[in-house]
């Protein structure tokens, strides 16, 4: 196994993840013959609607009892199961640097690994996986295939993508948008720390194009409890300035625009019917994926 793959990959996490299956609850497109549906009706195995005969079309798949019921000439069409199509979109900005003293690895690392084990388990289900990495600008785009030696590509920039840059999530998500021609599922990981109501418009924009979207919200357990007791200096990241302070004095005002947070995303992401999942870096990842990948089914 290549280093990115022993740093990224827990063989623990993986083989217990072995029967759940990645499906895609909304109608997608594919390439290939595989196990999702297909937004264009074709003649293959699930049924879909009856269409009127015209000539030439192919007998064989004439409806017999409608003829005899109404004496009309109409032909099943039936809906093409195709593989799916997955992009995994990885915040790389300064902020994901953050590691709190009791987590046991920072918000970058702990998304890459979350990363790499999905496109792992996509690619063993034979379908497609792409990885963009990005902060004010894409940093690196592997465009989706289901090549099982896709994955050594995808971990060679995950093993790169460093926390160094502001970020600019909103613009980059609505520039992935267009590019992202066929329709399937695009998975973000982040910790969101930018202007929600842009970040909300360029997930709209993947929901425009008919993808399904999944938001992973990746938090240090120290952002989330806020658990300083002691007069401290704080680091600003991302541009943000130093701050001394008393965080007893700070931690309801802290918590109560902390909630504000959750509640706006989430109500975004509900209006959208995009998935939302707050995820802690003190977290089994394990558990985390399973239960996501189990829900689904």
């Amino acid at each position: 196994m290549p280093p990115a793959a022993a740093q990224y990959l827990d063989p623990a996490i993986l083989s217990r993840m072995q029967g759940l299956a990645l499906r895609a609850r909304l109608v997608v497109e594919g390439y290939v013959a595989g196990m999702h549906r297909s937004p264009f009706h074709g003649f293959s195995i699930e049924f879909a609607e009856h269409r009127e005969y015209t000539p030439g079309d192919d007998l064989r798949y004439l409806d017999w009892k409608v003829l005899a019921r109404s004496d009309k000439y109409c032909l099943k069409q039936f809906e093409e199961e195709t593989n799916l199509v997955c992009n995994l979109l990885l915040d790389t900005s300064e902020s994901m640097s953050y590691q709190s003293a009791k987590a046991p690895m920072s918000k970058l690392e702990y998304a890459k690994c979350a990363a790499a084990s999905l496109a792992y388990l996509i690619l063993q289900q034979r379908d497609s996986v792409g990885m963009v990495t990005f902060d004010r600008e894409i940093r690196a785009l592997v465009r989706p295939s289901g090549n099982p030696s896709h994955l050594k590509e995808i971990l060679h920039v995950l093993e790169r993508s460093a926390g160094e840059q502001k970020t600019a999530t909103g613009p980059i998500l609505h520039e992935l948008a267009e590019r992202f021609r066929k329709r399937g599922i695009v998975i973000l990981f982040s910790d969101l720390l930018d202007d929600v109501e842009a970040i909300l418009a360029g997930l709209k924009h993947f929901r425009h194009r008919r993808h399904e979207v999944v938001l992973m919200h990746i938090l240090d357990p120290a952002e989330v409890d806020f658990p300083f007791d002691q007069r401290m200096l704080f680091r600003g990241l991302e541009g943000m300035p130093e701050l001394l302070a008393e965080p007893r004095a700070l931690r309801k005002a802290y918590l109560d625009e902390l909630q504000k947070f959750f509640h706006r995303l989430k109500h975004g992401c509900r209006q959208q019917r995009i998935d939302y999942v707050l995820v802690r870096t003190d977290q089994s990842l394990e558990v985390v994926l399973s239960s996501y990948l189990a829900s689904r089914k």
